[in-house]
């Protein structure tokens, strides 16, 4: 599993504004607020914590990684953060009206111990995305231009992972004891700033940025080099359009 310490800033700077691309359909999914209270489990630096408190919801933040907090704080001083982490979180049963999770599934260690979680602390909707055609596909690239092998990626166990598809999410949402869980698929496309995404490489954020800090110099020369080219070949009006797919599941809680 990925390590997230201490990449608040280079995450804020980058793939925040990618991973709040699914702000749109969970609203949609949601309903009116009117005084409903809902739960961001995994909210990292709040940006999609705070298109719900702007939709009109009594929006809490879940983060467990300190730096993420300290940036949500600062950038959302309005909206509460607790520190909190599947699959045990500090909440009450039926705490909260609605809780999401984004991005987050497809992160932990026990998939359904924590999509169970999840269920528990909600009292009226549960919902959960993950990747469907996630952004490593960029840094796939980035390593085939710079003739060095991507790493891999700790993986879970047979019996806790889940196939990363719309049927394998909901599978294993069933299997965690989601009600009828309705799960689709979404694309868009990130219009990225290469400067960002360098950023988030150099600042350690996902499995891409764990990699580049493990090269050694020549290596990271090479990545270097290969991102610009890549970033030259695919760039227009000075921004990366890149093309991501999410699976989004909702369920009642009863």
């Amino acid at each position: 599993m990925k390590d997230w310490t201490g990449t608040g800033r280079a995450y804020a700077d980058s793939y925040a504004s990618l991973c709040v691309g699914t702000a749109e359909a969970l609203l949609g999914a949601f309903g009116t607020p009117g005084k409903r209270t809902l739960l961001d489990v995994g909210s990292g630096t709040g940006m999609l914590t705070a298109a719900f408190a702007d939709a009109g919801w009594d929006a809490t933040g879940c983060e467990p990684e300190p730096t993420m907090r300290d940036v949500a704080l600062r950038e959302h001083p309005e909206i509460p953060v607790r520190d909190g982490t599947l699959p045990h979180l500090p909440f009450e049963d039926g705490q909260f009206h609605v809780v999401v999770a984004n991005f987050v599934l497809n992160h932990v260690a026990d998939p359904r111990a924590s999509a169970a979680e999840l269920l528990r602390v909600s009292v009226d909707l549960v919902s959960a995305t993950i990747w469907t055609n996630s952004p490593t596909w960029l840094w796939r690239e980035v390593c085939e231009r710079a003739a060095l092998i991507p790493a891999t990626g700790e993986r879970l166990p047979p019996e806790r992972d889940f196939e990363r598809t719309v049927d394998g999410f909901a599978r294993m949402l069933d299997d965690a004891g989601w009600p009828r869980p309705q799960v689709s698929e979404i694309t868009w496309t990130w219009s990225a700033d290469a400067t960002a995404l360098w950023a988030s490489a150099e600042g350690g954020v996902g499995g891409a940025g764990q990699f580049y800090r493990a090269l050694d110099d020549a290596g990271r020369r090479s990545f270097r080099a290969a991102f610009e080219f890549v970033c030259a070949e695919r760039s227009i009006a000075g921004r990366l359009p890149l093309a991501h797919s999410a699976a989004v599941a909702v369920a009642p809680r009863g």
